[in-house]
């Protein structure tokens, strides 16, 4: 068993265990290893070897002053993991606790609140139009981007 360090293009760093590294090649090459969190396939192996400190650290490189501007959080390493394990457990929740209306969200989050149907949690698409006219209407609904992993059995 090849147990890997994997990131995502949106830097999240998780864990991947493959038979060999064969196995794992094969699986990227087909879009089968996808991050958990995010559900990015961009995925790339980071270096697994022991860490050696020989030198001073070097500080990061600053982002070009054009760079989009993000909503972020500094944590420790140890952090990090943990809030990874957190945002898990909330998406398992969210999943757990709602019904999957796909496409119908709009159309479904507005026979709820007009009482057209029982109340429940839902889940499901809507375009940026349809997301604004729901909350136009006084329909409270946010944007949970959910791990595609998740959606289905966890090997």
């Amino acid at each position: 068993m090849k147990v890997l360090d994997l990131q995502c293009g949106s830097e999240h760093v998780f864990e991947g265990w493959f038979a060999s590294e064969d196995d794992f090649v094969s699986q990227l090459g087909r879009g089968l290893v996808a991050c958990p969190m995010c559900g990015d396939t961009h995925i790339t192996k980071k270096l697994s070897a022991p860490r050696l400190n020989l030198g001073p650290a070097r500080a990061p490189e600053p982002p070009p002053e054009n760079a989009p501007r993000q909503q972020l959080v500094a944590t420790t390493d140890a952090d990090a993991g943990a809030l990874q394990a957190a945002w898990l457990a909330l998406a398992r929740r969210v999943l757990a606790n709602t019904e999957d209306v796909g496409s119908r969200f709009a159309e479904e989050a507005r026979r709820i609140h007009y009482g057209e149907t029982p109340q429940r949690g839902i889940r499901g698409q809507a375009s940026q139009a349809e997301t604004e006219s729901l909350l136009e209407e006084g329909i409270a609904v946010m944007p949970l981007p959910l791990p595609d992993a998740l959606k289905g059995p966890l090997q």
